[in-house]
């Protein structure tokens, strides 16, 4: 009897955390579950047809973690591009004896500017005041990729806490976004507009990439048109 009580409550318990879930969880908290239950972080951001003679960028490279997995999956030419010095600096030491991971202490956008950023570790951004803020070089893209004779990009991962709709914005205007193999993006919900900004953007990716996985406002990746 005892037994049969003890499972009907569990039942009950499991019954009454699922209702919880479905009516208390919050949409972001909903995606970001979505997102754990594919394992994408293990699997779909870093499932990518890479050699050593790729290129792929990392634009917020907070540890450095992503650019470490990548490379060592692939052996492919990593440029991580951090602009909170601190976290540059971190990310320098970590691969300073590894000549196939370029650090850059500045973060790229549409143009070359400073701003300053509140810091909130791995969700810093211009877009949200923190207890502390710091001064940041940005490069524009198109002055970085003239610069470094960069042709093409095998894949470009951006996670830069709002940052992403004018970077893509201005690559999709200036035509450099067919320079990019896969661009695999995680678009942020707290800037002004995000929603339409967002699908405006994948509209305009959609005329030269194919999107391979989206999970809005988590991660998505879109691959280059045969």
């Amino acid at each position: 009897m005892r037994r049969f009580v003890r499972v009907r409550l569990q039942r009950l318990a499991a019954w009454l955390q699922g209702l919880a879930l479905a009516f208390w969880t919050s949409p972001a908290e909903m995606r970001v579950a979505k997102w754990r239950a594919a394992q994408g972080d293990a699997t779909l951001r870093l499932d990518y047809d890479l050699s050593e003679r790729s290129m792929v960028f990392d634009l917020g490279g907070y540890q450095g973690q992503w650019a470490s997995d990548i490379h060592a999956m692939y052996g492919c030419q990593v440029y991580v591009f951090e602009p909170v010095p601190a976290f540059a600096e971190r990310i320098a030491r970590r691969f300073r004896r590894n000549p196939r991971i370029r650090v850059f202490d500045f973060g790229l956008s549409s143009r070359s500017e400073t701003v300053r950023l509140g810091l909130a570790q791995d969700a810093t951004s211009t877009f949200k005041p923190g207890a502390e803020s710091v001064e940041v070089r940005l490069v524009g893209i198109s002055e970085f990729l003239r610069s470094e004779g960069v042709a093409t990009i095998d894949l470009m991962k951006i996670n830069i806490e709002g940052g992403e709709y004018d970077l893509l914005e201005c690559m999709l205007d200036e035509g450099l976004i067919a320079r990019i193999g896969n661009l695999q993006v995680q678009f942020h919900d707290f800037v002004p507009e995000a929603e339409g900004r967002m699908a405006a953007i994948q509209r305009r990716l959609a005329r030269t990439h194919v999107p391979t996985y989206q999970f809005p406002f988590v991660w998505e990746n879109w691959r280059l048109r045969a």
